[in-house]
């Protein structure tokens, strides 16, 4: 969202009109969730996306004819085969796109574009209000005062972790870095989430173990959660951009996390363990009916091969292979090679 925002700022002042093309609803299997986000600027410049196939080639074309009218729209895309609008995607969900018109005459969108890069480089927590009807946004920091755009009542009641959607608005909250969700909470991610916090990672640890998600055991850790591995999903809103690490203190827990992570996109899933293991845990997940292609995108065993043994070896090793895949994907979106003054 960052560079998406950073992109805008470009665009409205070399006054282009841009359209922002939003996620605000999924409903079963969809190839992004919500809060995904796309930019469409006038010269035909695209940044971000909001899952790729017909569901981008046709807001693609849906942008175009917007920046044309000059107007917003709210639009419902049907992911499975079907009679009245079938777009030959065969994802089994469906996901509605708001589609938000932003002109380079409206010195507001301006205003706000500026405040959201002040934000993310002085990690500023702040909320994205986009006005369904098509008029200027809102951004609002955490006591609900209006940092920029248009004026809003009790903003508060749109703010939360991740993204709210009324009839009339759709609030989402900035990442100040990305997310990291450690599932386990033992040695290893003891010596792992310091590591991550100090390369920009937001850190999550989830355990069944109430004495593994202390303050005291995890002081760097923005959030501690004690919780059952069967059911993630009521105590974590999984977004598609999570980097998820499982060492979980059994092979048994491993599987149930990874079951259950693997059903749904995210930017990278790490999991601790021998080939051994590995080979067992895959051979569930396939009988649970878990893809090979999601399979395929673990990382297992987990880091770059630097002969780690000891815990803290292992978190360098592990931090150091999500710092490349996150430098791999900052790069796809930006169609912008990632310097890097090493090689």
């Amino acid at each position: 969202m960052n560079r998406i925002f950073s992109r805008l700022l470009y665009v409205l002042e070399k006054d282009q009109d841009a359209v922002l093309a939003v996620i605000i609803k999924e409903d079963g299997s969809a190839p992004r969730g919500t809060g995904s986000a796309m930019l469409i600027s006038e010269d035909g410049h695209l940044l971000g996306t909001i899952g790729g196939g017909a569901v981008e080639k046709e807001s693609e074309e849906t942008a175009a004819k917007l920046l044309k009218e000059k107007v917003s729209l709210k639009k419902d895309f049907i992911l499975k085969p079907n009679e009245t609008d079938d777009i030959g995607m065969v994802c089994g969900g469906d996901v509605t796109v708001y589609f938000q018109f932003i002109s380079a005459a409206e010195k507001g969108w301006r205003d706000i574009a500026a405040k959201i890069q002040e934000c993310y480089e002085k990690k500023i927590p702040a909320w994205l209000i986009l006005r369904l009807d098509g008029s200027l946004a809102s951004l609002a920091d955490k006591d609900g005062s209006v940092l920029a755009g248009s004026d809003i009542n009790d903003a508060g009641c749109l703010m939360a972790e991740g993204c709210v959607a009324t009839e009339d608005y759709f609030s989402m909250a900035l990442q100040l870095g990305e997310r990291a969700l450690i599932f386990g909470g033992g040695h290893c991610s003891k010596a792992l989430a310091p590591l991550l916090k100090t390369v920009g990672f937001r850190v999550t640890i989830f355990d069944n173990r109430p004495e593994f998600v202390t303050k005291e055991m995890h002081p760097s850790a923005e959030k501690l959660i004690c919780g059952d591995y069967t059911k993630l999903s009521e105590y974590i809103d999984f977004r598609d951009d999570d980097y998820i690490v499982v060492m979980t203190s059994g092979h048994n827990f491993d599987f149930q996390v990874e079951e259950q992570v693997l059903r749904r996109p995210s930017a990278y899933v790490g999991v601790i363990g021998s080939a051994r293991k590995t080979a067992s845990v895959n051979a569930r997940l396939r009988d649970a009916g878990v893809s090979e292609e999601a399979i395929a995108f673990v990382h297992t065993p987990i880091g770059t091969k630097i002969k780690a043994v000891t815990p803290e070896e292992i978190a360098v090793s592990i931090a150091g292979e999500m710092i490349l895949e996150r430098a791999l994907i900052r790069e796809k979106e930006s169609e912008e090679t990632h310097s890097c003054p090493m090689h």
